[in-house]
């Protein structure tokens, strides 16, 4: 539960996280580095990532990194577009701690 204080969004914990990303990269991360990635509102800061991914999945988390992904530019026939852009967080757990999605 964060709030900002440019905007005056206050974000619940499932809303913080939007998904998780299991992708090839991602499932070798959380098999050797045991690390997770997830797409975040574009508006939570770390803590805000740390403290939603500890109550929803009730592990403890050692550290957080967040990337903003920039959307491609993508064309269908003759119009022009962009994807949008969003948030990436990458969640380091405890050695002791695991996320089963499956």
């Amino acid at each position: 539960m964060s709030t900002f204080f440019e905007s005056g969004v206050t974000l619940e914990p499932h809303q913080v996280i939007r998904r998780p990303l299991v992708t090839e990269k991602g499932t070798h991360l959380s098999e050797k580095l045991n690390s997770y990635s997830f797409e975040v509102h574009p508006l939570a800061s770390k803590a805000d990532v740390k403290k939603a991914v500890e109550q929803l999945f009730e592990v403890r988390v050692v550290s957080v990194r967040t990337q903003t992904r920039i959307g491609k530019p993508r064309r269908h026939k003759f119009i022009e577009g962009r994807t949008r852009n969003w948030k990436k967080a990458i969640v380091k757990l405890h050695d002791e701690d695991r996320i089963a999605f499956f």
